[in-house]
């Protein structure tokens, strides 16, 4: 990816060649294919393509109930289960840049802490995660920089943890 280059006019299927991968809001999978072909569709680019296997291997180690349910028809999968295989198609791409647009929406607490404890070790990784999301709480716990948007207009922005412990943001939108 050309970082400053505008990427507007790229069809989305471009997008993930130059590392810009999205993981859309109810995870939009192929419900009639296997765990395994969806994470295969992920690595559609020439370069994610040429690299599936390590990419797959990745995958599996970082989401081992992904490689467990290999042959299982995505769409018999929990919600939480689902969400773990749209990020792993996602990660098929290699991504450099990975965008998450609500990713806990209708999400078990369990599968909430799952999901925030993988973001943070994508982190770690060097991956760099955009996520638009309403649990606020998980978010800027994790978020190295935060961005509250209110009718489209950016209010508030700052470091995760110093916007999670602003009283005007906590009176505004948590109230606390």
């Amino acid at each position: 990816m050309s970082f400053g280059n505008d990427i507007g006019s790229l069809s989305p299927w471009e997008r993930p060649a130059k590392g810009l991968v999205l993981v859309p809001e109810r995870r939009r999978l192929f419900p009639f294919m296997t765990v395994l072909e969806n994470l295969e569709v992920g690595a559609y680019a020439p370069e994610a393509r040429a690299a599936a296997k390590p990419s797959l291997e990745e995958v599996f180690a970082l989401l081992p109930v992904l490689a467990e349910r290999r042959t299982q028809v995505a769409g018999s999968m929990s919600g939480g289960e689902q969400q773990m295989l749209a990020i792993g198609r996602a990660l098929m791409a290699r991504p450099r840049v990975l965008l998450l647009d609500e990713p806990t929406e209708g999400l078990a607490p369990i599968y909430v802490k799952l999901l925030f404890d993988l973001i943070v070790d994508l982190r770690r990784k060097g991956l760099t995660i955009l996520i638009v999301e309403q649990n606020v709480h998980h978010v800027l716990r994790t978020a190295d920089r935060a961005y509250v948007l209110e009718n489209g207009r950016i209010v508030m922005e700052g470091k995760g943890a110093d916007l999670l412990n602003d009283e005007r943001l906590k009176t505004a939108y948590l109230g606390l």
